[in-house]
């Protein structure tokens, strides 16, 4: 009797805590088979932190949560693998759908007007940050962090490891979205080329300066004249890469900072004030107040009709002709066939189509024969301006979403970007988010198959690489008139002026409607009167700052390289 009534209470007990034994041996049996040593966490954090994660979640146990991101190499793997061990860690079920980085804009937008919760949480570009803090519809997180989502909010989250904080970071001084994800757009050249012993000769010998990274937009246009025709191992090669197709990855082009790069825009990090790299003014009071040089603006300005005019010469002189038919995607893995020299920019997102063993631009021991480095600048540019674009992917709670759900998915969202996993996560994607990732000692043993990826994160030179900033008051409205513009004078419909013009005067309706509408209320635009560009030149510089710039006449400077090999050690001082 006494050992039939031991048995039932152990079987009490078990009852009791054997779901608990059984999340923690789920969390064992992942940590066992899926991160390993890859994670700047000890084994024993490691298991601190499940067992966190394992408490926090008891209330939510059972629950249905569905969370949404655009598909691309992290996400798949959040989805695929992250997913399932929450799942079976916490009982908490995670659907976590991949769809179009536009479709994810699109469930967000019908969430915002019609209150519906049609996700618990969206991945969703830190471009819009500006947009979530004037709607004021997304949960402020440094406040939820405070205040509702105290309970499940991990102690060990360790928000000063994220180097993207500043980005999704509003003018009120809270946290409004947490990256998941980020990539920067990087000069991209063939290294092996460049450090050809004829290849440097002959370029010494027709421009008088050598072969190197071009530091400005003269010596990158020199090199794409170089390479253009030439022929290296035995067939003609092009001087540059890009994208011309009216579509709208052509937006993403050029809102992707490529103005930055020319020099619109004024000084400051991580965006441009008053005036940013989209050519869009604020006042004192972060208001837009205009977008055309009109009022104060830059969108049409010389550096941003500059900008637009490399890009056409450049496509039509030195890029393959096929370029300008192709998107984003169908350019993006281009330079990895082994006959482009350079490129301005590429995303940092395509590293792993340019690493795969068989490829002409691969060694045979993997590593890589060409290198990222810092894109070069445009005559416009100025010391202390950003210098390239970084998508920030950023988990982003809205406030339709009932509390009880909300609180689900931000654990989750916090199990996907924890110290236990982002390490393992890093290495799938190579979408760097944390600085103990980015050094950790797995990534310096990498690094050397990377082309310079991780030698750049680990850089001074990364803080000027930044998404859209907080001057945009309605990403998704004002993004989609770019490529519509900007394909006017890809397809020779319109001047590189006459579609900035346009561009500008598209943006200022957007911004007249949102003024008139007051849905923003005191943080919505505000549009200034209007004067000429001399006016605002000379407003501009009595207070220090920069735009609109008044045309420089001869835009080709002149042009500077430096040795890659040299820069790199630069950095490492």
């Amino acid at each position: 009797m006494r050992r039939h009534l031991m048995t039932t209470t152990a079987a009490m007990l078990l009852a009791m805590t054997g779901s608990a034994f059984a999340d923690m041996n789920a969390a064992k049996k992942f940590l066992d088979a899926e991160i390993g040593d890859q994670s700047s966490l000890s084994r024993a954090e490691q298991e601190k932190e499940m067992q966190w994660f394992i408490d926090a979640a008891k209330p939510f146990a059972g629950m249905d949560i569905k969370v949404v991101s655009e598909t691309i190499t992290t996400h798949e793997y959040e989805s695929k693998v992250l997913a399932k061990a929450f799942s079976e860690i916490t009982g908490i079920k995670i659907t976590h759908d991949l769809i179009g980085e536009g479709d994810v804009v699109e469930k967000l937008q019908t969430q915002m007007q019609s209150g519906e919760n049609v996700y618990d949480a969206y991945v969703n570009d830190s471009d819009l940050i500006g947009t979530h803090w004037r709607y004021q519809q997304a949960r402020s997180l440094t406040k939820w962090m405070a205040k509702e989502g105290k309970d499940v909010t991990n102690p060990g989250l360790d928000l000063d490891d994220f180097i993207g904080l500043k980005f999704t970071t509003a003018p009120d001084g809270d946290l409004y979205q947490l990256p998941d994800q980020q990539f920067a757009n990087l000069y991209w050249f063939r290294y092996d080329w460049f450090n050809d012993e004829k290849n440097k000769a002959d370029f010494k010998a027709k421009y008088g300066y050598d072969l190197g990274v071009p530091v400005n937009w003269s010596a990158y246009e020199d090199i794409a004249e170089f390479f253009t025709g030439r022929e290296v191992n035995g067939k003609k090669v092009f001087g540059h890469m890009d994208y011309g197709k009216k579509d709208p990855s052509l937006g993403w082009r050029f809102t992707d900072a490529w103005l930055s790069m020319a020099g619109n825009g004024d000084k400051g990090l991580p965006n441009g004030l008053p005036v940013d790299e989209w050519g869009i003014k604020v006042n004192e009071k972060s208001q837009p107040v205009g977008s055309c040089v009109a009022r104060g603006g830059d969108t049409n300005g010389p550096a941003a009709v500059y900008s637009i005019q490399k890009y056409l010469d450049w496509m039509k002189a030195y890029a393959p002709p096929a370029a300008n038919g192709m998107n984003f995607s169908e350019s993006g893995p281009v330079p990895g066939q082994g006959d482009i020299a350079q490129q301005m920019f590429t995303y940092t997102a395509f590293t792993a189509d340019f690493v795969k063993k068989g490829l002409p631009v691969v060694n045979d021991d993997g590593t890589p024969k060409w290198r990222f480095a810092p894109s070069p600048h445009g005559v416009y540019w100025k010391e202390g301006m950003k210098l390239g674009y970084q998508d920030v992917g950023s988990w982003t709670l809205l406030k339709s979403t009932p509390d009880d759900r909300a609180k689900a998915a931000w654990l989750y969202a916090q199990f996907v970007v924890s110290k236990t996993v982002d390490v393992k996560k890093s290495h799938v994607g190579l979408t760097l988010i944390r600085d103990s990732s980015i050094n950790h000692k797995s990534f310096t043993e990498r690094a050397p198959k990377l082309g310079g990826l991780i030698e750049f994160y680990r850089s001074p030179a990364r803080v000027q690489w930044s998404p859209t900033g907080t001057n945009i008051p309605d990403y998704p409205k004002l993004a989609q008139l770019w490529w519509q513009a900007i394909g006017d004078a890809s397809s020779g419909a319109k001047t590189a002026q006459e579609a900035m013009d346009s561009l500008c005067a598209e943006q200022e309706k957007v911004l007249q409607r949102l003024e008139r509408a007051g849905v923003q209320g005191e943080m919505g635009p505000k549009l200034a009167e209007e004067h000429d560009l001399e006016y605002w030149n000379k407003d501009a510089v009595s207070k220090g700052n920069l735009a609109p710039q008044l045309k420089i006449e001869n835009e080709k400077e002149k042009p500077i390289t430096v040795n890659y090999d040299e820069l790199v050690k630069s950095w490492q001082k």
